[in-house]
């Protein structure tokens, strides 16, 4: 049977949408019209082209960090407790909130009741399931091991989706406080200072040079804020497109890896990434070459990436793992001890586990610093606009008693 998503109304007219298993369309459809239901449309969640001419067909949906830990922790809990692979499918896709996991899980199920394997079965669905997972669950698979790989592989996507959530987290204060900055300056330069100092002005006297600096950018503000906007956006565009260039790109990813402090953090998080993709490929059996290739992948940094396939050619020609990451110097040299460690003492998947926990701490204790450094910062910095713009408006006053006295 295969899985199909279906749109239908209700005897209110009410529409519902859902998964239904069955042979064909027809037969869902029927099976739709027994509930009282009256179906609008009836596709298949996946279909996969046969040996012929026909192409693979795949629906394309990704699942967030936060939905792949859940159903992982899902399938590795069901399936230690005994449960038959079809029926923990079926008890995730009942349990899931989300209609989009939900048609996703019955589509993984309805591949592996036709005889499919759980990793064949997740390869229909390439953008919620990345190669590392497929290639994790395919070695669970072959080593008959598949409830400890699951485990194992649920540790891991809870860790990767726990980091990526401090980052995020770490990074919202700094930037209502920047937003709510400029929002305050924005105001005060277009409708409060030009109320203020129309007075000043009125009065025909000489006006102090910061006044006369702030007057003019009040009025550049109110005269040209569109294009102020406009250049703010269409530069944001334009760095964006710049650095999908592979040459700008890989020029700025080198520059930011040479930056003293968010060098070090963009080498620890795309390293603690990396380590932690390649401890758990080499724990569940996947072939060294294999694992560098897949692991590579979760590196957003291009000379490191790079230096991952140089190393792959390397240690292809029999050099170590160790010396091979660290032949270029991108990688912590700590990293680099550990992995060598690992490799002599025959514990390398420990080692790459340490190395990657050593560098999420070391991260995140660099993000504490630098959030701890930043929001004072931003702090001191909008405190000495908003003192420019009060002194602006009070000079002329002092200016006044004087003459007054």
């Amino acid at each position: 049977m295969a899985a199909f998503e279906y749109i239908a109304l209700d005897p209110r007219g009410k529409q519902r949408k859902g998964v239904l298993e069955g042979d064909t369309a027809r037969a869902v459809r029927g099976a739709l019209r027994e509930q009282s239901l009256t179906p609008l449309s009836v596709d298949p969640v996946a279909t996969r082209g046969r040996s012929d001419d026909k192409k693979r067909v795949t629906i394309r949906r990704a699942l967030s960090g936060a939905e792949l830990a859940l159903v992982t922790r899902q399938l590795a809990t069901l399936s230690q407790a005994g449960l038959p692979l079809e029926e923990a499918l079926q008890a995730i896709a009942d349990q899931s909130e989300q209609s989009k996991t939900r048609s996703i899980i019955m589509g993984v199920r309805a591949r592996v009741r036709e005889g499919y394997s759980l990793a064949g079965s997740l390869a229909e669905f390439p953008q919620a399931f990345p190669a590392m997972f497929r290639a994790t669950v395919d070695a669970g698979e072959q080593s008959g091991k598949l409830d400890n790989v699951l485990d194992r592989l649920a540790d891991y996507t809870e860790n990767r989706q726990n980091l990526s959530q401090k980052a995020k987290t770490a990074l919202v204060y700094p930037i209502l406080l920047v937003l709510m900055s400029l929002a305050v300056v924005a105001f005060m330069l277009s409708y409060v200072v030009p109320k203020i100092v129309s007075v000043f002005v009125s009065t025909g006297n000489q006006l102090p040079g910061l006044t006369r600096a702030l007057i003019g950018l009040s009025e550049f503000v109110q005269a040209w804020w569109w294009l102020l906007i406009m250049g703010a956006v269409a530069g944001f565009i334009g760095i964006r497109l710049l650095l999908a260039q592979p040459g700008p790109k890989k020029r700025w990813h080198g520059t930011k890896l040479r930056m003293p402090v968010f060098g070090r953090l963009t080498r620890g998080l795309n390293t603690a990434r990396f380590m932690r993709t390649l401890a758990i490929l080499a724990a569940s059996g996947v072939p060294v070459l294999e694992s560098l290739r897949i692991a590579g992948e979760v590196i957003s940094n291009v000379p490191m990436r790079e230096a991952v396939d140089e190393a792959a050619v390397r240690i292809r020609e029999g050099a170590p793992i160790s010396r091979s990451l660290g032949e270029r110097g991108v990688f912590p040299p700590m990293t680099i001890h550990l992995i060598s460690s690992g490799e002599a003492s025959g514990r390398l998947d420990e080692m790459l586990e340490r190395a990657a926990v050593n560098q999420e701490r070391e991260s995140d204790s660099l993000i504490s610093a630098l959030m701890s450094i930043i929001e004072p910062l931003i702090i001191v910095i909008m405190g000495i606009v908003v003192l420019l713009i009060v002194l602006a408006i009070l000079l002329p006053i002092f200016n006044m008693n004087e003459l007054v006295g």
